[in-house]
C-alpha cells in the first residue's frame, strides 16, 4: 500500500511537471512571480546563441520574454531555477495584441542575435584581485552568460570591432593607477607600465588616453558601451584631457600641468562636462578624480535612499523603455569610488533614466553610430561591512533590482534598432 501511494504521489508530480501538448510559446515572466530574475537572462541569452528569436515584452509583467517552446527551452528553465508558462498560439498572439493598444504603455521587442560581449579588466594580465567585485562579471557569470576579457593591448591592437558590447567598471583612465594605491596593487601597475613601454609610450596616462580613444571609436563606430563607477567618470576625464598633462608628480614623476583645468575640452566627452578636476592628494590621498562624483572627497560613500528608474514610452522611446525594465522602479542606492553623477556634470544630450534627490544615477546617450550607458556605483547589492573587496553572491539577491538594470544593457544591442523618438 505504501509503495502505491508513493507512485501515485510521483506519478502526479510527473503530471503536474509535463507541458501540454498544444503549447508551442513558453512566457517567462518578469514580475514578482518569477523565482530568479537574474537567470532570467541567461535563458533569454541563451535562446539569442542559438539562433532563435525572443520576444521583449516591454512593460508587461515586469519585461518578461517570450519565445517559441522547445524541450531546450524547458530544460534549461527548470535547471536553472526560473519561472515559466507554457503558452498557445493564440494565448500569445492576444499577448501581442494586448500590447499593440495604443492606450497602454506597453510594445514588443523582437531580440534577434546574441551580442558578443567583453570585458574591460585587468584580470586579463594578471590577478587584478579587486575585479573580483566587479559587478558585471559577477553576474554574467551568474546568468551563464558567456563573455571574453580584453585589457588594453587587445585595444591598442584594434580587436574592438571583433565585438558587439564593451563593459568597463572599477578603471582608471587618467594613468593616476586609481588615486589610490589600495585601488591597485603593483602588480596591476607593472602590468600597465609594460603595455605602455611595448607600444611605444613613455607614461602610463598617454596610454591609457590612446586607449580611451579607441574605445571611443569602438562605440562611434557601431558598438554599445556599458560603464559603471570609475570608469564611466575617467573615461570623459581623459578624453576632455587630451594633450593636457592633468597627471602629477606623485604618480609619474613630473608635475602637472598648472592650467590643466582651463584646458579641459568638454567637446570630446560621452556624458559630462563643466567638471572640475580635484587637486593631488599625494599617492594614498583622497580617490576622487573630479566633482563629476556627488560623493567627491567621501571615498566609497554609502547612501542609505533610494533612486529612482523614469517611465519612458514603450512605443515611441523603445531604447530607454528597454533600459529600465524592472519588476521595481524604486531601486536602493549603493556606493562606489564614483557612486554617482553631480547634476550639473551631466550634458544635457545625455538622457537620464534614473535619479536620485540630489545626482544622476542611470544615463544613455547616442556617440556617431553606437549607444553608450554609465551607472552609478559599484556593486548594486555592495555593503560596506566586511570589506569592500567582497565579492556579493548573488545566490542570495536573485531578484535584484539592481542587477537587472546590467541585464537589461547585454540584452539591449540584440533588439531591432530603433531610434527615440523624443
Amino acid at each position: 500500500m505504501k509503495q502505491r501511494l508513493t507512485f501515485l504521489l510521483l506519478l502526479l508530480a510527473l503530471v503536474g511537471w509535463a507541458v501540454p501538448a498544444w503549447a508551442n510559446y513558453v512566457l517567462i515572466p518578469m514580475d514578482d512571480r518569477q523565482t530568479n530574475h537574474l537567470k532570467a537572462y541567461g535563458i533569454a541569452y541563451k535562446v539569442l546563441k542559438d539562433d532563435q528569436d525572443v520576444e521583449w515584452l516591454l512593460n508587461y509583467r515586469g519585461g518578461s520574454f517570450m519565445m517559441k517552446y522547445t524541450k531546450s527551452v524547458e530544460t534549461e528553465c527548470r535547471v536553472r531555477g526560473v519561472s515559466f508558462e507554457a503558452i498557445s498560439d493564440s494565448q500569445a498572439e492576444s499577448i501581442r495584441q494586448q500590447l499593440s493598444n495604443p492606450d497602454v504603455n506597453m510594445d514588443v521587442v523582437k531580440l534577434q542575435k546574441a551580442a558578443k560581449i567583453i570585458v574591460y579588466s585587468p584580470a586579463k594580465v594578471g590577478p587584478a584581485e579587486f575585479e573580483n567585485t566587479d559587478a558585471v562579471l559577477m553576474v554574467l557569470t551568474y546568468a551563464e552568460i558567456p563573455y571574453e576579457l580584453v585589457y588594453d593591448e587587445e585595444v591598442l591592437k584594434g580587436d574592438l570591432p571583433k565585438y558587439d558590447w564593451l563593459h568597463l567598471h572599477h578603471e582608471d583612465f587618467t594613468g593616476q593607477y586609481g588615486r589610490n594605491m589600495h585601488r591597485q596593487s603593483l602588480a596591476d601597475i607593472k602590468a600597465q607600465e609594460d603595455i605602455a613601454r611595448k607600444y611605444g609610450y613613455s607614461k602610463v596616462s598617454q596610454m591609457k588616453l590612446a586607449v580611451a580613444k579607441g574605445i571611443k571609436q569602438f562605440c562611434a563606430g557601431g558598438g554599445y558601451l556599458f560603464a559603471m563607477c570609475s570608469a564611466a567618470e575617467t573615461l570623459d576625464i581623459a578624453l576632455a584631457a587630451e594633450g593636457v598633462d592633468i597627471v602629477s608628480s606623485s604618480y609619474d614623476g613630473d608635475g602637472m600641468d598648472p592650467n590643466a583645468q582651463e584646458k579641459l575640452d568638454f567637446s570630446k566627452t560621452f556624458a559630462f562636462g563643466n567638471f572640475t578636476l580635484e587637486s593631488d592628494n599625494g599617492y594614498r590621498g583622497f580617490s576622487t578624480f573630479s566633482d563629476i562624483n556627488s560623493a567627491a572627497n567621501r571615498g566609497f560613500d554609502e547612501p542609505s535612499g533610494f533612486f529612482e528608474l523614469f517611465n519612458f514610452s514603450a512605443k515611441w522611446d523603445a531604447i530607454p523603455s528597454m533600459l529600465t525594465q524592472n519588476h521595481e522602479n524604486i531601486i536602493k542606492e549603493f556606493f562606489g569610488q564614483t557612486t554617482a553623477f553631480r547634476k550639473g556634470a551631466v550634458k544635457p544630450s545625455s538622457l537620464v533614466m534614473g535619479e536620485g534627490k540630489t545626482s544622476d544615477r542611470y544615463l544613455y546617450g547616442e556617440m556617431g553610430k553606437g549607444q553608450w550607458t554609465f551607472y552609478g556605483g559599484h556593486d548594486p547589492e555592495g555593503t560596506r561591512g566586511g570589506g569592500f573587496r567582497n565579492p556579493t553572491d548573488l545566490n542570495l539577491h536573485p531578484h535584484s533590482a539592481g542587477y537587472r538594470l546590467i541585464l537589461n544593457n547585454v540584452l539591449f544591442p540584440s533588439a531591432r534598432k530603433k531610434k527615440r523618438k523624443t
